[in-house]
């Protein structure tokens, strides 16, 4: 049987984290979504040094890249929802033409302003 070692105590709390911005990424909970992330953000900014990565048995290495992956596919879940969001959006407020007596783009007025559009037509 294969006996894994408790995880170091910095990707304990890394994994907790992840767990709390997955949790609100399903409930689709935005204000939790945003103290998950900051709580990952904090926890991140306390990794351990570079050296403890390599010491002989230790797992950091690999539980970190485990930890980064499945922040990776969170990453992918947020994009895509984000996508989503913006479509929703696009659909119900359609972005609006502009007007037919408006100004033209990257023309100077010469005739006081609307007037240019509707002379240039």
């Amino acid at each position: 049987m294969n006996q894994r070692t408790s995880p170091h105590p910095w990707i304990a709390a890394l994994q907790v984290g992840l767990d709390g911005l997955e949790k609100a990424l399903l409930q689709g909970d935005a204000p939790a979504v945003e103290r998950a992330s900051q709580h990952v953000q904090t926890v991140l900014k306390k990794a351990p040094r570079t050296a403890d990565f390599a010491v002989p048995g230790s797992r950091l290495r690999d539980d970190m890249l485990q930890a980064a992956h499945r922040f990776g596919l969170l990453r992918q879940a947020v994009l895509r929802a984000q996508a989503q969001s913006q479509r929703a959006v696009r659909s119900l407020l359609p972005q609006q033409a502009p007007g037919t007596y408006g100004r033209l783009a990257g023309q100077n007025p010469s005739t006081g302003g609307a007037g240019q559009a509707y002379l240039s037509a």
